[in-house]
């Protein structure tokens, strides 16, 4: 009697960490582009280890961080959506392997294997809210209780266990560029946080619970940026 062979189940992790038909795997070196504005867009890129920057170029040549990016997550699927040149350019924050998937690889993998599409858009549900989020917190938070939202958000506060420290690699600058707001205002109210409690410095910045209690219960000390700051007192 012959034995029925079931085919392997497809796993969309496995897929995304192999070489294959329209794929491929690198890894950069910290601060190397991996790809530039203005670049034709034909390729979509899953971040397997490491980290990755996101920065947009007005055309005034100011450059906002728009995102940094953590292990599981793509970039560069805009060429999935009409768009043919890059409108970012992304950069990895230390040493990276990344997948690179062809646009015609990719819509035949989502086509194919209903995982994957499962994957692929629970990344685009969760991106989605995450822009609205910081489109609110622009238009209604103080800089100070943005940085002290992102800085909850990069300690991956809210997900499956402990909060984690959140890498040297990212500089007061980059904080900066991702609230809207300058340098110097990054520093005070950093330099604040941790005279409070609510961070501590140890190579990495590490963020304490009291921070999301200060965040959460709308603590004055995140109210009193406009009266607090150097700019505003003179200094």
């Amino acid at each position: 009697m012959a034995i029925e062979r079931t085919k392997n189940p497809f796993d969309p992790l496995a897929f995304l960490a192999k070489v294959g038909t329209g794929k491929t795997i690198s890894v950069y070196r910290k601060d190397q582009i991996i790809f530039s504005q203005g670049e034709v867009a034909d390729t979509i890129f899953y971040l397997q280890k490491g980290g990755v920057k996101i920065v947009v170029l007005s055309d005034q040549g100011k450059e906002a961080v728009v995102g940094i990016l953590e292990p599981g997550q793509f970039f560069g699927e805009g060429c999935m959506n009409g768009h043919s040149l890059r409108i970012a350019t992304s950069t990895a924050t230390e040493e990276s392997l990344i997948t690179s998937i062809s646009k015609s690889a990719m819509i035949a993998v989502l086509h194919d294997e209903p995982k994957f599409s499962e994957l692929f858009v629970a990344y685009l549900l969760t991106r989605n809210s995450r822009v609205e989020d910081d489109l609110i917190d622009q238009l209604f938070n103080s800089s100070e209780k943005r940085l002290a939202r992102l800085l909850l958000l990069l300690a991956k506060f809210g997900k499956e266990g402990s909060p984690t420290p959140i890498s040297p690699n990212i500089s007061q600058e980059t904080l900066a560029e991702m609230i809207g707001t300058t340098r110097s205002r990054v520093s005070f109210f950093m330099n604040k946080f941790r005279k409070l409690g609510l961070i501590s410095y140890n190579g990495k910045i590490e963020v304490h619970n009291s921070l999301l209690d200060a965040v959460l219960r709308e603590k004055p000390q995140l109210q009193r940026d406009e009266a607090d700051t150097p700019e505003k007192r003179g200094a």
